[in-house]
């Protein structure tokens, strides 16, 4: 029976190394992966989850600030736990954990993306209480940089969709 056990196991492990010796990917690939899945799960646009990544980690999943946020989307200890994330450094973890918090703020702040931006900087109770009126400069700045991270990334996206249309037409003309 041990020798089953054992056979079993190491048939496992030899599938499942083949499979990943089929697929290798980076580990930005492997995150990004990851976003456009919880992206899609919790309906939060994927360049807003992108463009908070790239704000907040630079897309590395080993980040810590100062104040303690961590991984990919620099939950802050109290995030993390409200939101079920045991282990901030597992990438799949800290990113649904942030899209689920993205989309609570999304729901709380009726879209407003400015403010849902301003929300997953500073934490949504300062926000509630004073709106775009924030006096932080490091609010703002950061509210600005993933604005217009986001709007690069929707609008490539967008033109990347657009793209395979013209190209069609083109061809239909001639």
């Amino acid at each position: 029976m041990k020798h089953a056990v054992r056979l079993l196991v190491v048939a496992f492990c030899l599938c499942f190394a083949g499979a990943c010796a089929a697929e290798t990917m980076t580990v930005r690939e492997y995150s990004e992966r990851w976003a456009h899945y919880y992206a899609d799960v919790y309906r939060v646009p994927r360049e807003l989850v992108e463009a908070v990544i790239q704000a907040e980690s630079s897309w590395d999943p080993l980040a810590v600030s100062r104040k303690g946020a961590a991984g990919l989307m620099q939950l802050m200890p109290e995030t993390a736990a409200r939101f079920g994330v045991k282990d901030v450094f597992a990438i799949p973890e800290n990113i649904r954990g942030g899209v689920a918090y993205l989309a609570f703020l999304i729901n709380l702040f009726r879209g407003d993306l400015r403010l849902v931006a301003a929300a997953y900087q500073a934490g949504e109770s300062s926000i509630l209480s004073r709106g775009l009126e924030y006096s932080s400069r490091e609010v703002y700045r950061y509210v600005t940089r993933v604005l217009g991270l986001y709007s690069a990334k929707r609008a490539r996206h967008l033109t990347a969709q657009l793209e395979p249309d013209a190209e069609r037409r083109s061809h239909a003309l001639k």
